[in-house]
């Protein structure tokens, strides 16, 4: 891969995370200004109550600034970003059914957002643009999923309308369930045990799992490498979802009630069509874009992958072990 340059190092930089109150923005702050050293981390959302909340757990460090704004207000992203030098764009409504039921409100925010954000960026020719994606937008079979694939697009070909001095750089991540995240089954699991009858989908079902550090720290390292245009995949574990009922309490009564609108027996991560212009690196895919503004020969292109792969969650070479299963939800609250 490409070798990490300044221009992807955060030291000294001021970094805009949009959604930067939830699960991912708040843990990325904290890794941030514990381990990078930023000029300026200015977060993004559009909730006083989760910012007045996070300044607080944050002991009011210098570095942070706290503004208030919704992605779906192209002016108040550029008013943001301006003198940026990174944005993580993490901002989205992520419920699948949540977003089922409110389709449009779905499509302004993770769609029309995503284009705002990509707008801003341009105009103030911030240098390094990463979208927060989901394996859901992988042959999507919800609007949820739709929608992500949908900024994906936006994403990558953001780059076709930056100059050619390569002054905005736009792409994206792409990555499976967050352990413990706001929506995870694992803390409905947890109370569910408490009670002693799980409520299951599908006995059949498995998922790609990735911890929040993980996901983090994945991140950051995608920022080092970036080009403009890739859609990065690490390459991480599944599980199946019934084995998390056995390692909480495998004598509780399973529940079977079907699965729910615009969900998935298996999840997708890598198409095989994606595959033919993707490669294979040490520890995750990229995917490299189909357009005229990349650059392949100064590109690594990394494992060529055989023909007709994919990289599914029940053809996964890597799965948790029940031990794996118990050491993570012991560190995770059951919801409430």
């Amino acid at each position: 891969m490409p070798p990490v340059t300044s221009t992807g190092d955060l030291q000294g930089k001021t970094v805009l995370v949009t959604g930067g109150t939830g699960s991912f923005g708040t843990a990325f702050v904290k890794e941030l200004l514990a381990n990078h050293d930023p000029a300026a981390i200015r977060v993004y959302s559009r909730d006083e109550l989760k910012q007045h909340e996070l300044e607080r757990k944050l002991g009011g460090d210098g570095r942070l600034r706290y503004l208030l704004g919704d992605v779906r207000d192209v002016n108040r992203l550029k008013q943001a970003t301006r003198g940026v030098d990174v944005i993580v764009h993490a901002a989205a409504l992520k419920q699948v059914v949540a977003c089922e039921y409110n389709p449009f409100e779905a499509v302004q925010t993770n769609i029309i957002g995503a284009e705002n954000v990509v707008t801003a960026a341009i105009e103030n020719r911030v240098p390094r643009t990463l979208s927060l994606s989901t394996d859901k937008a992988v042959n999507p079979v919800n609007l949820y999923g739709a929608t992500k694939l949908c900024a994906e697009k936006i994403v990558t070909q953001g780059n076709s309308y930056a100059s050619a001095q390569g002054d905005a750089r736009f792409s994206s991540v792409r990555y499976g369930n967050v352990v413990g995240s706001r929506g995870s089954v694992v803390p409905l699991f947890k109370a569910q045990a408490q009670d002693g009858v799980f409520t299951i989908t599908d006995e059949a079902m498995t998922r790609f799992w990735i911890t929040l550090e993980q996901a983090v720290n994945f991140v950051i390292d995608c920022l080092r490498r970036m080009e403009g245009g890739e859609v990065f995949i690490p390459k991480i574990p599944s599980m199946r979802v019934i084995d998390i009922t056995q390692a909480l309490a495998a004598q509780a009564e399973r529940r079977i009630i079907g699965i729910r609108p615009g969900e998935k027996i298996h999840e997708i991560l890598l198409t095989s069509e994606e595959s033919r212009h993707a490669g294979s690196f040490d520890g995750f895919y990229a995917i490299y874009p189909s357009f005229p503004f990349w650059r392949s020969d100064d590109y690594p292109r990394g494992k060529e992958l055989t023909p007709g792969f994919s990289y599914t969650s029940d053809n996964n070479d890597a799965w948790l072990t029940a031990g794996d299963i118990r050491e993570m939800v012991s560190q995770i609250a059951p919801a409430t």
